[in-house]
C-alpha cells in the first residue's frame, strides 16, 4: 500500500486540511438532493480515506464509511468519531443494506482496469436504494489530464510536490516527493502511485454495462462528477 496511505496517513490533515472540503461537501450534497429529489438519510461514502469529505457532511445525515487502509480509517475515526466505520474493497465489499445516496470519490482513480472499474461501479450500484443516487468523482478522465503538471500543498510541518506522468494505456504514474518537519527534522520522503486512467467514453459505456444512467445536473463543478441513478 502506498506510503501516503499507510506510515504517512496521519499527516494527511496537513497535507490536506479537512476544513478545504466544506464547500465540495456542500456541492456533492447539492447535486444528489437535486437529483434524488429530496433530503438524504443515508449516505454510503467508499473509499473514504482520512475523512475529510465526511468531516464537513452535517451531523444528523447517517454516513457510512469504507476504506481499503487501516490507518486511514483509523485517521478518519478520530475525526469522525460518531460515524460507522469499516474495511473494505470497493471491488467486492457487499454489506446488507442500501442506501439513500452511495459516493465514490476520488479513490475511483486507483481503479487501474476496466475489470476493476466495472466492479467499483457495481459496488455503487449494489448499494443504491430503489430510488437511491450515485456520485463518482475521478481526479481527471482522459480529457482533462494535464501530464507533467505539479502542485504543492501542505500545512505549516508538510509540504508536497506532485508530478504526472504521460498514460501508459489504461495507468498513470504520480511521483510524490513530501518533506516532513519533526522534532528531528526533516524527512523527505518519495511515494510512488499508480492510478488509473479512461476516456469518458469508457465511463459512459461502464455505467452503461453496470445498469446505471448518468444524469445531466446544472450545478456548476470543478471537476469530472457523474451522478447517476438506476437505469
Amino acid at each position: 500500500m502506498e506510503k501516503l496511505y499507510s506510515e504517512l496517513a496521519h499527516w494527511w490533515p496537513q497535507l490536506s486540511p479537512p476544513e478545504d472540503y466544506d464547500e465540495e461537501a456542500a456541492v456533492y450534497l447539492a447535486l444528489l438532493m437535486q437529483a434524488a429529489g429530496r433530503d438524504l438519510d443515508t449516505v454510503l461514502e467508499l473509499g473514504s480515506a482520512g475523512g475529510h469529505l465526511a468531516s464537513n457532511m452535517p451531523e444528523a445525515l447517517e454516513l457510512v464509511l469504507v476504506d481499503l487502509s487501516p490507518h486511514m480509517l483509523e485517521a478518519s475515526r478520530a475525526l469522525n468519531p460518531g460515524r460507522q466505520h469499516i474495511q473494505g474493497d470497493m471491488r467486492a465489499l457487499r454489506l446488507e443494506r442500501r442506501f439513500d445516496a452511495v459516493i465514490l470519490h476520488d479513490a475511483v482513480t486507483y481503479m487501474t482496469n476496466e475489470a476493476d472499474l466495472k466492479a467499483a461501479l457495481e459496488t455503487v450500484k449494489a448499494h443504491m436504494g430503489p430510488d437511491g443516487v450515485g456520485l463518482v468523482a475521478p481526479d481527471f478522465t482522459l480529457e482533462t489530464l494535464v501530464p507533467d503538471s505539479n502542485s504543492v500543498g501542505g500545512g505549516e510541518h508538510a509540504r508536497l510536490l506532485e508530478w504526472r506522468h504521460e498514460p501508459v494505456g489504461t495507468t498513470l504514474r504520480i511521483d510524490f516527493a513530501l518533506m516532513l518537519r519533526t522534532e528531528d527534522g526533516v524527512r523527505v520522503v518519495h511515494d510512488t502511485h499508480t492510478q488509473g486512467i479512461f476516456p469518458i467514453a469508457t465511463w459512459l459505456r461502464l455505467f452503461d454495462e453496470v445498469g446505471l444512467q448518468v444524469l445531466p445536473t446544472d450545478l456548476d463543478v470543478q471537476n469530472i462528477v457523474f451522478i447517476v441513478r438506476h437505469a
